[in-house]
């Protein structure tokens, strides 16, 4: 038996950590399921402190270690041999220290899914889809289930940021200028002013006053700027804050709605994959339910469980929790009719992503104006501050001549 350290948290949402011994991480996570816990994860105590323990592993390289995995077990070489060439070939730090790890484990009598589980880093998915590829003998066929939804993920998450890039490339640029115009414009015009002598419009003062207190107060403002954006992402790492933090988010108009498009697509994928790889639903949708970045959506998917295991249909045990999209709990009830859950939920996951790509594309197009727009305002407003003194001088001495 070995030592894991496990964190769970009970029926009133109490959070423990505590070390168990144990035969393996499964067994845990069985244990503590039974007694209607909720375990965050499992990890062996002996592998805290190594290099790589715990990190979350970069989905790139992870992505082209899998390739290369499925390939040389395709080609008929040992899965041991295999995760050991692999590692002497990794490039990554952490991801080398981890896969060596997980030959070691596998060297020393662990299943291969048991291996990864215990490095703490690697998606819930993976290690779940191992398992499945384990018990059913067929572990090339699960690789490929799951190289083919990182593709179409990693695919999906790259349009996004793609979308996304020109939106934020223009808020860095409205906070650069007005940044550029307050502390090194407005001090220029503020030392001319100060040398004339003459009285200012409103506007103009406001706007110095403005610039010189920027000056005298920039190193307290970037400090507490700084310091509450570490205060906001400790908070967001604990779970009241991220629970307040995601319901912040589906609140949020337009954009709420999108966020929970999104985390739908991402929670059918998942569970298509793992269904169509031979994991039984319910652990399958244990599994999803920790993939799933919304809080909201993941604590919805857990409530519908219990229903599911006393013989309910997976589409009203979602509708129950009333915060599933209807047209996904129609699309998941034909599914169940005719017998093809897995490519329903694929197609649900299609679905939601072109709408979310096509929802995001659309409230963009506006906001990007609107940005432009404010931009030039700022810029106007200053320069007009600025130069409303000069005209207005130069309007007094073309009157004297």
């Amino acid at each position: 038996m070995a030592e894991y350290i496990v964190k769970v948290a009970d029926e009133r949402g109490h959070i423990q950590e505590n070390v168990h011994l144990a035969n393996s991480a499964e067994e845990l996570r069985h244990r503590f399921a039974q007694a209607g816990q909720y375990v965050y994860w499992v990890k062996p105590k002996g592998l805290v402190g190594k290099a790589g323990a715990g990190k979350r592993v970069k989905l790139e390289p992870f992505l082209i270690f899998n390739q290369q995995f499925l390939t040389l077990i395709r080609a008929g070489l040992p899965i041991l041999s295999s995760v050991e060439l692999l590692a002497k070939r990794q490039k990554a730090p952490a991801l080398r220290a981890q896969l060596e790890d997980v030959a070691v484990r596998v060297r020393t009598g662990q299943s291969l899914s048991e291996a990864f589980e215990s490095q703490g880093g690697f998606p819930v998915i993976y290690t779940t889809s191992l398992l499945a590829g384990e018990r059913s003998g067929n572990l090339e066929e699960v690789l490929s289930r799951y190289l083919s939804f990182q593709r179409v993920a990693l695919t999906f998450r790259k349009k996004l940021i793609a979308s996304l890039f020109y939106p934020v490339l223009l808020v860095v640029m409205v906070t650069s200028l007005f940044i550029f115009l307050i502390s090194f414009v407005v001090p220029r015009f503020a030392a001319l002013y100060d040398q004339i002598g003459t009285k200012l419009p409103a506007i103009t003062v406001f706007m110095l006053a403005l610039g010189k207190n920027f000056q005298a107060y920039m190193p307290y403002l970037i400090v507490g700027v700084l310091a509450i954006a570490f205060g906001l992402v400790r908070w967001a790492r604990t779970d009241s804050g991220a629970n307040r933090i995601d319901s912040i988010r589906i609140a949020t108009p337009i954009f709420g709605s999108i966020w929970v498009k999104y985390q739908v697509g991402l929670f059918a994928r998942t569970l298509s994959t793992l269904l169509a790889g031979g994991l039984p639903l319910v652990p399958s949708l244990e599994t999803a339910a920790k993939s799933i970045g919304s809080r909201q959506l993941s604590k919805a998917v857990l409530q519908s469980v219990g229903s599911v295991r006393e013989g309910k249909g997976l589409a009203t045990s979602l509708k129950n929790t009333k915060i599933f999209p209807e047209l996904s709990i129609e699309m998941i009830e034909v599914g169940e009719a005719t017998g093809a859950l897995p490519g329903m939920l694929n197609s649900v996951a299609e679905f939601f992503e072109e709408d979310v790509q096509t929802a995001l594309t659309a409230a963009l197009s506006l906001i990007e104006p609107a940005i432009l727009i404010v931009m030039g305002g700022v810029v106007v407003t200053i320069l007009i501050a600025l130069y409303l003194p000069i005209f207005s001088l130069g309007a007094a001495s073309s009157m004297q001549h």
